[in-house]
């Protein structure tokens, strides 16, 4: 239901405030929990290996920069895929579709995102910057695979793959395969549960010709394909631990991670995704906060100083 504000953003000319936070829903500012941990761990991580302190200038930029990526590219995202939202029952609510944020102010949103994003990579260093653009080809992309391709979680791992080789780089500015190796882990993960997510949307998604993996091959082969990627991710996270010598909190938050994976595969099944958005939302919001936190006090306790 809209509110009275949101009716006046959809009508004429409102105040900015009421643009701002219909441009907030848009974009569900509050998911860049899913990634934003993973990008400080791999930022403490190279501090940690380089000085052996926190550097709080950079841990800002970091997030400035994580933050205006993943805003760029949900405004991006609903922008491009506003006509097919509005086939989709579940989605028929969004901003876009309702009129509650015109398509100008999402575009004028969405640049001002990615100015900031560029602003923080250029103070960061010049490897960031040069690399910048490379991080926001995905970020487009990813929208339009679910038209082209069957496998559109591929691209949108890939984008998510950006945010720790992008931390460490902001640290060290230079290439690291420590970095790489959780990037992997992070954007394995995020495909797994974007395809059980996917799922809900199987029968309007054939009808309406959208691609994903659960329309082509099914929910069955959708689910055990999650089980798959976080099976690699707990696995990736493993090598990532035994690259970086990590103590004994890092080993306990895996523990945590695997849990919880194996507690999200036990209520999501191919027959019952009535308790799939717990499993989405809840459970994977978990497991990045409950690694970093781990990760974080493991880097304390070997020696990392605020």
């Amino acid at each position: 239901m809209m509110t009275t504000a949101d009716g006046v953003v959809g009508s004429d000319p409102a105040p900015q405030p009421g643009r701002t936070k219909a441009f907030l829903r848009l974009v569900m500012i509050e998911h860049s929990v899913f990634a934003l941990p993973f990008a400080y761990i791999a930022a403490l991580t190279a501090m940690y290996e380089w000085d052996a302190s926190i550097h709080w200038g950079t841990l800002l930029l970091v997030t400035v920069a994580m933050v205006g990526l993943r805003t760029f590219a949900m405004a991006a995202n609903r922008i491009i895929d506003r006509e097919i939202d509005a086939r989709n029952p579940r989605t028929a609510h969004r901003e876009l579709v309702t009129g509650a944020m015109s398509v100008r102010h999402a575009w004028t949103g969405a640049l001002i995102a990615l100015a900031v994003f560029l602003g923080a990579a250029a103070l960061l260093n010049p490897l960031c910057l040069a690399l910048a653009p490379v991080a926001v080809i995905p970020m487009v992309v990813y929208p339009y695979g679910k038209r082209f391709t069957d496998f559109p979680q591929a691209i949108l791992g890939l984008a998510q793959a950006m945010g720790p080789v992008g931390g460490w780089l902001a640290v060290t500015g230079s290439w690291s395969w420590d970095a790489v190796v959780l990037g992997l882990a992070v954007g394995i993960w995020i495909g797994g549960f974007d395809l059980i997510y996917a799922c809900q949307d199987v029968d309007t998604d054939r009808e309406t010709g959208v691609r994903s993996v659960p329309a082509r091959f099914g929910v069955p082969a959708a689910v055990r394909a999650a089980r798959v990627c976080h099976a690699v991710t707990t696995g990736l996270f493993v090598w990532f631990a035994l690259l970086t010598d990590a103590g004994v909190f890092f080993w306990l938050g895996l523990l945590i991670v695997a849990g919880a994976f194996v507690y999200e595969h036990s209520i999501v099944r191919p027959t019952d995704l009535s308790r799939l958005n717990r499993a989405f939302f809840s459970v994977n919001g978990f497991i990045g906060i409950a690694l970093f936190v781990c990760a974080l006090l493991d880097l304390l306790v070997r020696g990392l100083t605020v």
